[in-house]
């Protein structure tokens, strides 16, 4: 196997300002990822108002008390935490993109249509960080909101971008520390300012399994929402088993107290965080606020550089013979984000409830493909994949469908329809459970079954 065959540039320069990799393997000699990079970069891609609201949320759709939503919300982030990192640890084995390795599971050409709807995903939450930053911008200066906030939240998340890895992580640097600080402000007031007493923890709110359950899906999901692109970020690491623990646990812990610790302010401020930590903060309210909602700029450039690479992968797939460099990555960085920026702003005076749910169903669709990706990884392959088919026009070893994968996939998005809570549909088993969200659990357990049971069945077929 050489670099040549799998259509990596001769100038591959890896000391580049713009970073020339896009979806093939990562040479040896371009391995300079290093797992501290990897801990700053998901601690402070997660240190946003975002996060922060998400907390609050726990309270308020919930109706937990303080102790049992830091409950959910502790439980929930170590739980989602172990599958999302479980895809980073792949980053260092095989040094490419996640969505180019679902290959090894759908076939070449199976695996299009999961990675268009990942493209998707990306826009859908890029456009929703142009909304929130575009906020941001407006809380500190007080007028720059609207489309013209939008329009600087765009080009500030396109530099990184485009420069790519380095460069995301040299922001996620900055992110960990000016955000991290501003979190850490309002966590000490937000605690300061409620009564002293283990009564508050206890009282303000009513508890109910549904709720605890609902608030720890939220939780999880919240974890599990970063799966198809972990191991974009962890494939510069070295190729072995100590340079993939280190992806997983660098991965792990950096995005789960990350999320926790932003989550946390949230839990105890309730619902109405914006208002209380206005009120809380004084005078420091809107450049705290907004150093928390300007963080979400970091949040945009990842995901539009992930939805760069799995637009190439959907390309590549079309035309198997072609190079796809960085010029590729770059026009397609600008193209989604243009995409992104038309629909923020289209869409801005109606980014509520039906938005919240469309992206909520992506992710329904997502977490039966994370279930195959893991158990195709660790149990029936054990990471032993042959990289050069994963480019081959046929699919190489892997073919271009995998019918039995296709099946459990759908298995898995069918059996979690009525165990589905969101602003677009309610499943009844979720409806008799006050609204919680179980489906990831069903989705994640039953889809892996499945599809160890008809890949284990292809194998005495002979086939």
């Amino acid at each position: 196997m050489t670099e040549h065959h799998l259509g990596v540039p001769s100038d591959f320069l890896p000391d580049a300002a713009v970073e020339f990799q896009t979806i093939y393997p990562v040479p040896e000699n371009a391995r300079h990822g290093r797992p501290r990079d990897l801990v700053a970069l998901w601690f402070g891609a997660n240190m946003t108002m975002l996060t922060v609201a998400t907390g609050g949320v726990m309270r308020g759709a919930f109706h937990l008390t303080p102790l049992t939503a830091l409950l959910a919300a502790l439980v929930g982030n170590l739980v989602g935490g172990i599958f999302m990192a479980l895809h980073a640890a792949q980053g260092p084995h095989l040094g490419i993109p996640q969505m180019v390795q679902s290959r090894a599971q759908f076939g070449m050409f199976g695996a299009a249509p999961m990675t268009a709807l990942i493209v998707l995903m990306y826009l859908g939450f890029s456009a929703s960080n142009l909304v929130l930053g575009a906020q941001g911008i407006s809380v500190m200066t007080g007028s720059l909101g609207g489309t013209r906030g939008m329009l600087i939240v765009a080009v500030l998340s396109l530099v990184p971008a485009i420069l790519g890895y380095r460069a995301i992580h040299a922001a996620t640097r900055v992110a960990s520390l000016l955000c991290g600080a501003a979190v850490l402000v309002c966590l000490v007031v937000a605690l300061t300012n409620i009564p002293h007493n283990i009564g508050w923890w206890l009282s303000d709110g009513h508890d109910s399994v549904p709720g605890f359950l609902g608030a720890l899906s939220l939780a999880a999901l919240w974890q599990i929402a970063y799966a198809p692109y972990v191991s974009d970020y962890s494939r510069y690491l070295p190729k072995s088993r100590s340079g993939e623990r280190q992806a997983f646990h660098a991965t792990y812990w950096g995005c789960v107290i990350g999320s926790f610790v932003a989550m946390l302010v949230g839990v105890i401020t309730g619902a109405d965080v914006n208002g209380i930590l206005t009120r809380e903060l004084g005078s420091f309210a809107a450049p705290i606020i907004g150093i928390l909602s300007l963080g979400i700029i970091i949040a945009n450039a990842m995901n539009l550089y992930c939805g760069a690479l799995s637009s190439i992968t959907v390309f590549q797939t079309l035309a198997p013979s072609r190079h796809f460099g960085r010029h590729w990555r770059i026009g397609l960085t600008a193209g989604l984000l243009l995409a992104a920026t038309v629909g923020a702003i289209a869409m801005s005076g109606q980014f509520d409830t039906a938005y919240t749910g469309f992206l909520e169903l992506l992710m329904a669709i997502m977490v039966p493909w994370s279930a195959i990706n893991l158990v195709d990884y660790y149990i029936l392959r054990h990471g032993s994949y042959d990289l050069i088919s994963f480019f081959l026009a046929d699919g190489g070893k892997f073919g271009r469908f995998n019918n039995r994968a296709m099946i459990s996939y759908v298995f898995g998005v069918l059996v979690q329809i009525p165990f589905l809570s969101n602003e677009l549909y309610v499943g009844p088993v979720a409806k008799a459970l006050g609204g919680a969200d179980l489906s990831w659990i069903f989705g994640l357990t039953l889809t892996g079954i499945v599809y160890i049971l008809m890949m284990r069945g292809k194998e005495k077929a002979g086939e």
